[in-house]
């Protein structure tokens, strides 16, 4: 798959962190999106959620905000997909990325 191993305290909010036995022992940066990967990240996140479309705002904006730690707005028409998952515009989704970004410029 190509993902990097991390010490745990290393980790950022989208990489997975492994525990053994209650203590985390290492964490997983998984490798950028291919143009396919991001509709299985789509469904894989629908038989979590349910619908997408369903969830609600603040729900919809933390799955942006991890769909974009992932690369997905980098692949084609990757915006186009998360907004028709999301059962939004595509001009929400890119208010959403627009909230993201601000929320990372106050946490530095």
């Amino acid at each position: 798959m190509g993902g990097e191993l991390l010490d745990p305290a290393a980790a950022a909010p989208e990489d997975v962190v492994l525990r053994w036995e209650g203590e985390e022992v290492v964490a997983v940066r998984l490798p950028g999106l291919g143009d396919d990967s991001l509709d299985r990240i789509v469904e894989g996140l629908e038989r979590v959620h349910g619908p997408l479309a369903a969830l609600d705002r603040r729900t919809k904006q933390d799955l942006v905000r991890r769909l974009e730690a992932r690369g997905a707005f980098t692949v084609r028409h990757g915006v186009e997909t998360v907004a028709a998952a999301l059962g939004v515009s595509r001009f929400t989704v890119y208010n959403y990325l627009r909230h993201v970004n601000e929320q990372r410029a106050k946490e530095r």
